[in-house]
């Protein structure tokens, strides 16, 4: 994304979109492709950010049923949504996404490093705002498309600009749109649509307080827990080394090795490589030609560490306990696995009612480009409540299978109290005896 003030002078004048906020939008794209500031030829990256997520368009989208009511709009909108799931994704971890048509029967999504908000309305919707598409023609020719889309005097209105440059970080200069032959028949307009009184697209943004420049703009997912995933890409380069500097080895005499004929290399016949150093035992009272190396691992002590942070993730971004970590190293209650299902369906809640916000306006705009816009059409678009109600209807399955004899009362609690089988018997109690 280009600077502040390159975006501002190509506007031509004060846009929505700060300085801070094109930094953090950077910082998460160069996160979510494992580039990280802390990413070194030691320390790779877990790709944590990608199961945030995966993992939360998984849940929002898993039992999602949305159509429209006209048959024309509905295919339309159906290829659209085919593309959702990973274009979500994206949106997740930058913040924001617009879904915007193209034409009458195709669309396409634009990530927020892709397009400049310039003013939000009371609703935190963009009223004014600029798309970039950006073109490599030859090996050195960068052409860049501004496509403004704003609401003049209550209609929608669209402009275009194109930009020409030998250097993709510099927009440079102002050219023609037949520069590039797929845009030579676009309108630079401005061309206003009188009748149309909202934006051509949909708007999506995540559910998060913007604390970075307290804009409308949408805030990465995972931006809370940016030092807990720093933490966690950490810790699992000191497991790597762990198991890498834990290799067994066997420290070798000189006497011991011999040159290879071809290479003139040191070497131990038919011995890998990685097993046997060379090493000099001759001093001291050591005079054997062997000697193992074997340390003691520390594996598991890691493990532990890594598993903690990324529950502390878990919590931290409002998923569910097992989701990033380990589910068999969750040693929690009953009560505190239920809150986690709470906390991660409150929140997945809250992304379906802006996903549902942003494809209803999509579908406005693609009934303005079929000349449908005044037609009536319904749209419908519901989501299940899978987190908790699997879990409840889960729970009153083992009831009854408790009641009919098919699972034991200790079972059961193992299972849904987290508890292990000597404490689950220990907590049965006794039925009394009748005697006849």
């Amino acid at each position: 994304m280009f600077g502040y003030t390159t975006l501002k002078n190509i506007v031509g004048k004060d846009i929505t979109l700060s300085s801070s906020m094109i930094s953090a939008i950077n910082e998460w794209k160069k996160m979510m492709a494992g580039e990280a500031d802390w990413i070194t030829d030691y320390i790779k990256s877990l790709k944590i950010e990608d199961g945030i997520c995966r993992e939360f368009a998984d849940a929002v989208l898993i039992e999602m049923e949305s159509n429209v009511s006209i048959e024309k709009l509905n295919k339309a909108y159906q290829n659209a949504l085919g593309d959702l799931n990973e274009n979500l994704q994206d949106g997740l971890g930058l913040g924001s996404f617009v879904l915007k048509p193209i034409g009458d029967n195709r669309s396409e999504f634009i990530t927020a490093d892709k397009f400049i908000p310039i003013v939000f309305g009371d609703d935190g919707k963009p009223v004014d705002i600029g798309f970039l598409t950006v073109k490599r023609v030859g090996e050195n020719d960068y052409y860049t498309r501004f496509e403004r889309h704003y609401l003049a005097q209550g209609n929608l209105t669209i402009e275009n600009k194109c930009y020409h440059s030998q250097d993709p970080s510099d927009i440079g200069q102002p050219c023609g749109l037949e520069e590039v032959p797929e845009w030579a028949n676009i309108n630079p307009g401005p061309v206003s649509y009188l009748g149309m009184n909202q934006m051509d697209f949909g708007y999506y943004r995540n559910p998060i307080k913007n604390r970075i420049d307290e804009s409308a703009c949408g805030v990465s997912i995972f931006d809370s827990a940016k030092e807990l995933i720093q933490k966690a890409d950490i810790q699992g380069a000191r497991l790597d080394w762990e198991y890498e500097s834990g290799e067994r080895a066997i420290h070798v005499d000189d006497r011991a090795l011999k040159a290879d004929k071809k290479t003139g290399r040191l070497g131990v016949a038919k011995l890998n490589k990685k097993l046997y150093r060379g090493l000099n035992l001759e001093d001291g009272k050591d005079r054997e030609l062997f000697r193992e190396y074997s340390p003691e691992m520390r594996d598991e002590a890691y493990r532990r560490g890594l598993e903690e942070v990324k529950r502390e993730i878990e919590f931290n971004v409002g998923l569910a306990y097992g989701d990033l970590s380990d589910v068999q190293e969750v040693a929690k209650t009953a009560t505190e696995i239920k809150a986690s299902k709470t906390r991660k369906y409150n929140r997945v809640t809250a992304i379906q009612s802006n996903l549902k916000g942003c494809l209803e306006d999509f579908v406005a705009g693609l009934a303005f480009y079929n000349g449908l816009y005044t037609s009536g059409y319904e749209f419908s678009c519901d989501f299940k409540d899978s987190i908790l109600v699997d879990e409840e209807t889960e729970r009153q399955q083992d009831r009854a299978d408790v009641a009919a004899g098919f699972m034991q009362p200790w079972e059961y609690r193992a299972k849904w109290y987290n508890e292990d089988e000597e404490t689950a018997k220990s907590k049965i109690p006794e039925q009394n005896q009748v005697m006849e």
